[in-house]
């Protein structure tokens, strides 16, 4: 039985003729097996061409570096019975991370002679393999120093054919377990902490006299220890026994952390600075019984380096690990683990200059480390360090997984003094800075959506918010783009309620409600109560109470005090229906005219007075071309249709125009509440938010018509059909279908359903001519888009209920900009 690594590099060493070809055709796909032969063959079209040898072993290694790079298991076909051969293979193996098996075919000479000389293509003679037969066996005798993780030697033709191959998983890769994980940060001999954060788990301890000796949890979580368990705290023989029960009960599992490590050199009697901590390691061991320290040491010593987790979605490491080390096994991966990437550096207080490789992480994995500490746990591109200084004082941290949810106890007292100040220099919480978000990034949210920013998106978003975009600190929320139903197949209509509750059905929604769409402009409204709240909250302290901006994040007008002073006012039921004393609101700006006066003159009122003056003198003149006996029937027909569709289209766009002087005339249409203090309300049922937004009795509120729908009901969808038709033919725009609650994965958080006239601001007078044409339009793009733009503002607004710094909470604010700059057709 011969066992192999799922990922390794395989080399088969044998004299031509030895079977090596037949062996891996036996044993493994054809796709894993690269040829020496094969490859001669692709650069001289003769696989026995020796004169390209040189070339085809160059096209090898590249191949077989390639499939590594990639974690393909690779098993290269040739003698390799010299050292320098097998050396650039193992070389190869290493420079990827992967270990390497030798599988040697030992033949007599006599067999291998036999079988090269039935076949006519190898005709050189019985001499090659000879001097073959002598360099393998130098080589058997000190192949296994060469660097293989294992030496399989099959002697003999019996030996060949009975061998068996199978594969062994790697001892990092656990991807069968899938959680749920309480992933628990550097411990460092703080029991009674660790012990309180099990607790604040759910854990139930397990004591035998009066000893902690495990834990188990009544929903079956799994405990992840991101390792330092041990050093410095006082308590490390208790945090090992609760550790090591756990482990062995099968309720946890454990990395290595570099503390680990250097405690099991000096238990082994290596020479060693008792620094950092392990004096006090030792002396608590040394006060114990020998067995215990004995089976710490052992424990300790069977830690490995990282996990992969959840089908691979999650990996731990004590010190973080970048992605092409995920599942790798090599003396540099397990120092990454234990260490971090180092710059050979030291800082001022004498410790190692780490590299920050979360700053450049893009894998799809989320990584869960610790090893350096923090004041706060931060995500930073889909990694977060749980080590927030117990030892020295801080907290410790577990992340419940997959909730995202941190979970922190603080400590009792500081066991242990730092060298370096906790966490470092601290950022200014409403700081922005441009590494933030330039370049290629990729915002993770907790919505099932990871989202990637391009660098010439994140450009075209860097010039609208430097020059034209309000105060950022204000600047909380930016609404998703919203796509429109599937193209209907009814007659006369792109657009109708029925495709968008057959979508809305399908993914298992079961009641819907349908809002009054607005013409007018989106709005955002952030409202401080006072001056004071927005100093306190916002770190605004201009005397501003509020702003209220684009969808782009532009602020509506030149002088917005007004405006703000209006709202607060009108806001003041809010204040203690929300027990908050500040709201961000999703709106609509009325009348379209207040914010787009400029658009409407150049775009829309001119091709209205266009075809108003010109289509009725064209349709005087056919008329009495008609009178005169010409055949211009048909064009007569036509003009004449253009006519009453200009008049239509004029109408349309004319309904959401009216004066305004100052806030005369301005109107505000609040369908939903975003996010007040400590809460993202914009998770909360679509009823709540209506209901909640009723409360508000101002001239400058206008409510937001609605009806609910349940999908299961034919009766209710027809009742909101007729709604919906009746709306639009009164002059309304149409209407949003959304999930009557938040519903989570692939799903729309809103469908817009527009009415036909309205539509012809859109699509232009005569779009109803040319429905057959519109219909093939391409909606994929802008629905993905939509879903994207969801999950960033969502994450956005319970950062920012969450209380985390400002420049956290703009960073999916300004994703959702950005994406806003990627080329999708405007009328959709």
């Amino acid at each position: 039985m011969i066992s192999v690594p799922e990922l390794s590099l395989v080399v088969l060493v044998g004299v031509s003729g030895s079977g090596k070809s037949t062996f891996a055709a036996r044993h493994f796909r054809p796709t894993q097996v690269i040829s020496s032969d094969f490859c001669r063959g692709l650069v001289s079209d003769d696989e026995n061409d020796q004169s390209a040898t040189p070339a085809a072993f160059e096209l090898l290694h590249h191949i077989v570096g390639t499939r590594l790079s990639r974690g393909l298991l690779t098993v290269v076909d040739a003698t390799n019975v010299q050292y320098a051969a097998r050396k650039a293979l193992i070389d190869l193996a290493r420079r990827h991370d992967v270990l390497a098996d030798a599988i040697v075919l030992d033949v007599p000479e006599e067999v291998a002679i036999r079988r090269n000389a039935a076949r006519p293509e190898r005709d050189f003679g019985a001499g090659v393999v000879i001097r073959q037969r002598k360099d393998l066996r130098r080589s058997l005798g000190k192949i296994s120093r060469d660097g293989f993780r294992k030496v399989h030697v099959l002697r003999g033709l019996d030996a060949i054919d009975d061998a068996t191959v199978s594969y062994e998983k790697a001892w990092t890769d656990r991807r069968d377990l899938t959680g749920p994980f309480d992933i628990i940060g550097d411990v460092h001999g703080c029991r009674a902490e660790l012990e309180s954060l099990l607790r604040r788990l759910g854990w139930v301890i397990e004591r035998v006299g009066g000893q902690a000796v495990s834990a188990r949890h009544p929903e079956a979580r799994t405990a992840v220890f991101v390792g330092d368990l041990v050093d410095r705290g006082p308590d490390t023989p208790g945090v090992l026994r609760l550790v090591m029960g756990m482990v062995e009960a099968g309720a946890a599992i454990c990395v290595a952390g570099n503390h680990e490590q250097k405690l099991v050199r000096a238990l082994n009697g290596r020479a060693v600075k008792t620094t950092h901590g392990l004096r006090e390691s030792l002396d608590q061991l040394g006060a114990g019984p020998p067995e215990f320290a004995e089976r710490a040491r052992a424990f300790m010593d069977g830690l490995i380096s990282h996990y992969r987790l959840d089908g691979g979605r999650l990996v731990v490491a004590h010190a973080g690990l970048k992605e092409a080390y995920h599942g790798r096994a090599s003396g540099r991966v397990r120092a990454f683990a234990l260490y971090g990437d180092t710059t050979g550096e030291t800082d001022e207080y004498g410790l190692p200059v780490r590299y920050p490789w979360a700053e450049e992480y893009r894998g799809r994995a989320m990584v869960v480390y610790g090893h350096t500490p923090t004041v706060h746990p931060e995500w930073v591109n889909n990694t977060i360090c749980l080590d927030t200084g117990c030892v020295f004082g801080g907290s410790l941290t577990a992340l419940r997984y997959p909730e995202r949810e941190l979970v922190q106890v603080p400590a009792e007292q500081v066991w242990y003094a730092s060298v370096k100040p906790l966490g470092g220099p601290a950022r200014d919480p409403a700081m922005l800075d441009i590494g933030d978000v330039q370049g290629t990034r990729h915002v993770e949210t907790r919505f099932g959506t990871r989202v990637k920013v391009l660098e010439e998106n994140a450009a075209a978003a860097l010039e609208v918010m430097s020059r034209f975009a309000v105060d950022p600190r204000w600047l909380v929320y930016l609404p998703p783009t919203m796509a429109p139903p599937e193209t209907s197949r009814l007659d006369g209509f792109l657009e109708h309620p029925h495709e968008a509750f057959e979508e809305f059905a399908a993914a298992g929604v079961t009641e819907v409600v349908c809002e009054e769409k607005h013409m007018g402009s989106r709005a955002v409204a952030v409202l401080a109560r006072t001056p004071e709240v927005a100093a306190a909250r916002f770190g605004v302290t201009d005397g501003g109470s509020g702003t209220v901006y684009t969808r782009t994040g532009r602020p509506f007008f030149g002088d917005l005090a007004p405006l703000v002073d209006g709202l607060r006012e009108a806001c003041e039921p809010l204040w203690t229906a929300l027990g908050s004393d500040w709201v961000a609101l999703d709106c609509e700006l009325l009348p379209w005219s207040a914010k787009a006066g400029e658009l409407i003159r150049a775009q829309y009122a001119s091709v209205g007075a266009a075809a108003r003056a010109a289509l009725p003198e064209a349709v005087s003149a056919l008329e009495a071309a008609a009178g005169r006996g010409l055949d211009v029937g048909g064009l007569l027909d036509r003009t004449r249709r253009r006519a009453g569709n200009a008049a239509l289209f004029r109408d349309a766009y004319a309904r959401y125009c009216w004066p305004v002087d100052g806030l005369d005339g301005v109107r505000l249409a609040p369908f939903q509440i975003l996010a007040c203090e400590g809460r993202a309300t914009a998770l909360e049922p679509h009823a709540w938010h209506l209901s909640t937004l009723a409360l508000l009795d101002s001239p400058l509120i206008t409510p937001t018509r609605h009806v609910f729908v349940s999908l299961d009901s034919a009766e209710s969808r027809a009742g909101a059909v007729a709604w919906w038709e009746a709306l639009t033919a009164a002059g309304g725009e149409g209407m949003v279908v959304k999930p009557a609650v938040h519903t989570p994965g692939r799903v729309q958080p809103g469908v817009k359903v527009r009415g036909r006239e309205y539509l012809r601001i859109i699509y232009g007078p005569d779009y109803t001519e040319s429905l057959d044409v519109l219909r093939r339009r391409f909606l994929g793009k802008k629905r993905s888009m939509a879903l994207r733009e969801h999950a960033l503002g969502l994450e956005a607004l319970s950062r920012l209920a969450d209380g985390d710094p400002g420049w956290r909470v703009h960073e999916p604010v300004f994703a959702v900009l950005a994406l806003e700059s990627e080329p999708v057709d405007p009328r959709l």
